[in-house]
């Protein structure tokens, strides 16, 4: 086994997709210190800074000495302290929904609500470019499985048409990201919401990177689309915008409750600790009272977007911070971002399998911190190496 283990490591090395973490020592805001060197960061989801936000350093500090590092035990145990109901019921009025429930990532929220909401009989229609945990998620039902073209509400309604029902009880699911984490668009919700009306189908929209970015009080893509009521279940999750860690889902209570029973995910996994519930808590209150940090967020998505589509790069219908430059070929990608690296620009090159073959990048995202400085010395080295 192990030889055939450096068989494929050796490969992944000679195609230039070996990967190994850059181990960070340091955070200041944007800067990370790496290898006694610092780094300005162009590679972050925390696109409001609330990760280093004194607020929510404070609030997990204060919760984490009165309930400790670790929650000790899965939620319907002993895990669910005051922070952990708290915290949901402050999702639930932020999404403006009944209730909603707390997962120890966004990855495993993605499986635990899809896995115990779709049975075998059911038919899910999922977007080809839809976030790995999505797709996952999706395989592991075991039920008809179909994709459609990204973003394209034709051809998802084309595969509707053709679907067959298997049984009376049999479901629909269209299941979405609301923006995509590679190339930065957004979901057709409008359609795709009146595609489920049209065929009888319920919406799952997962808003990891909406959450917190989109619309007037930051609820996300389907808030900004209008369409806050009109999907049916909406994932989301702490660790990007928000600054923290932990996937949720919201929705009717019934949805909630039947979910907080039956969930595997939910169920046999220990806890979040309570600190990390109560810097999230902390950052909901952030993001209501400081709206000037989305503006800061926007101000500078907008800047470094026209600077780059002046300098001749398209943006694949990038809608949000995150600003993919195709670049094709792995290798050229590669050297591009270690170019970059060398000049303490941290721009990692994102490669197959997380892009298809043909279609590495430079991903991009800007954030709320980053200075106008910053922003212009990325654009120049990319206007050498580009």
């Amino acid at each position: 086994m192990l030889k055939r283990l450096q068989e494929e490591m050796t490969e992944l090395n000679r195609e230039g997709l070996l990967r190994k973490p850059r181990v960070i020592s340091d955070i200041d805001g944007v800067r990370v210190k790496i290898e006694g060197r610092w780094y300005v960061s162009f590679c972050s989801n925390d696109y409001l800074g609330l990760a280093q936000h004194p607020a929510l350093k404070q609030a997990m500090i204060k919760a984490t000495k009165e309930f400790g590092a670790g929650a000790g035990a899965a939620r319907l145990l002993s895990g669910t302290t005051t922070l952990h109901h708290q915290l949901e019921r402050e999702i639930a009025r932020f999404k403006q929904a009944d209730d909603a429930l707390l997962f120890t990532s966004g990855y495993a929220a993605n499986l635990g609500v899809i896995t115990t909401l779709v049975k075998k009989d059911d038919i899910i229609f999922c977007d080809e470019l839809n976030h790995a945990s999505l797709v996952d998620a999706a395989r592991l039902t075991k039920t008809q499985l179909h994709i459609y073209r990204h973003c394209d509400a034709a051809h998802l309604e084309s595969l509707l048409r053709k679907s067959k029902i298997q049984s009376p009880k049999s479901k629909i699911y269209i299941i979405t990201d609301a923006i995509f984490s590679m190339d930065g668009d957004g979901a057709p919700l409008k359609e795709i919401v009146r595609l489920a009306g049209k065929y009888k189908a319920y919406t799952i929209v997962d808003e990891a990177h909406g959450t917190g970015v989109f619309a007037k009080n930051g609820r996300g893509w389907c808030e900004a689309q209008g369409l806050g009521k009109k999907v049916n279940v909406i994932i989301g999750t702490a660790s990007k915008a928000l600054g923290s860690l932990g996937g949720f889902v919201s929705g009717k209570q019934v949805l909630i409750d039947y979910i907080r029973n039956k969930s595997r995910p939910f169920i046999f996994t220990t806890a979040l600790p309570a600190g990390t519930c109560a810097a999230t808590i902390a950052a909901l209150k952030v993001l209501g009272s400081e709206p000037g940090l989305r503006k800061r967020l926007w101000d500078n998505t907008d800047y470094m977007k026209r600077r780059l589509e002046q300098m001749g790069y398209g943006l694949r219908n990038s809608v949000s911070p995150i600003i993919p430059i195709l670049i094709g070929d792995t290798k050229k990608t590669v050297a591009i971002s270690e170019a970059l690296w060398k000049k303490g620009l941290y721009v990692p090159a994102i490669r197959p399998p997380t892009v298809p073959e043909g279609q590495s990048r430079l991903r991009i995202t800007v954030t709320a911190m980053h200075t106008g400085k910053q922003m212009d010395g990325l654009l120049e080295e990319l206007r050498k190496q580009l």
